[in-house]
């Protein structure tokens, strides 16, 4: 069984991104620029956020952090983010969600320019990732192609089986692995709450990604022998025993299912650190677009 470790791959990734950011700088120009905005104090957005910074610090990426307290606006957000689209030193956008329920998730993701949008959220930049056209692909599903691309996990013509059907992550990511591209060609089946026989389609599956945000929710009567299962599952687990009253669980039960698989991520460990790389990658991808 091999462990799919995200901090491997994805130091391979920023490795490479070092490097061509150290070009950058020995021609004498700017490096890239990553502006993230934070609204309120959710504790997990925070972490989220105060990583995305130090990723970019350690890439050499440049990287502006914007705070707003938790009862802003919804206007002087907008506000925020169009001032930043109309700044030429800034390439990359993103807006750490979940946002108080005051604000728009929808509107805010709209107001983002699409050739900023590095989170690859944007209804146009999805659009176009559905008619195979370049564009940013979502971080999440970008990481989980890099992973998969970094242990040489084979994709062309296996069954896949996606759980969860969100914006961030399974609608795009079911897209991909059907696509025709190096980690892509599989025939997909997108699973969600109101799927019938989930246990028997998910029994067929080559590949698993388990998205819907349900603790410990796949279980070893769900994988096949050989499986390739991907969790990317984050979710806070009260825990008084654990240092921080809390612990982090993945939408697997990972040491009963794990003996199963071919291969498998951790949480943590796993698919989040390589949805920071994926951001990364994006943000070059940004600055080669608009200032290459």
């Amino acid at each position: 069984m091999l462990v799919l470790d995200g901090k491997l791959a994805a130091a391979a990734v920023k490795e490479n991104l070092k490097a061509e950011t150290a070009e950058l700088v020995k021609k004498g120009l700017p490096t890239p620029h990553l502006a993230a905005i934070l609204v309120g104090n959710n504790g997990a957005s925070e972490t989220y956020v105060a990583s995305k910074v130090k990723n970019c610090e350690e890439t050499g990426f440049q990287s502006t952090l914007i705070r707003l307290a938790a009862d802003t606006d919804e206007a002087t957000l907008l506000q925020t983010i169009e001032s930043l689209n109309q700044n030429p030193d800034i390439d990359g956008i993103l807006v750490q969600l979940p946002l108080p329920k005051h604000i728009s998730e929808e509107k805010v993701i709209k107001t983002i320019d699409p050739s900023k949008d590095v989170d690859g959220f944007h209804p146009s930049n999805i659009g176009k990732l559905v008619q195979g056209l370049p564009t940013f692909i979502p971080a999440t599903p970008y990481g989980i192609l890099l992973l998969l691309a970094h242990y040489q996990i084979a994709t062309k013509g296996k069954h896949a089986v996606v759980i969860g059907r969100s914006n961030i992550v399974g609608r795009p990511m079911s897209i991909l692995l059907s696509s025709n591209i190096p980690q892509g060609n599989c025939t997909v089946t997108l699973c969600h709450s109101h799927t019938p026989n989930l246990k028997e389609i998910c029994l067929q599956a080559d590949i698993i990604v388990a998205a819907l945000g349900k603790p410990e929710f796949v279980t070893p009567d769900m994988v096949k022998d050989g499986a390739v299962v991907i969790d990317v599952g984050i979710t806070r687990v009260d825990d008084a025993t654990a240092k921080k009253g809390f612990r982090i669980k993945g939408d697997v039960l990972y040491d009963a299912v794990a003996p199963k698989c071919s291969a498998i991520t951790p949480v943590p460990g796993g698919v989040g650190l390589m949805t920071i790389a994926g951001l990364l990658k994006n943000t070059l991808q940004a600055y080669q677009n608009n200032r290459g």
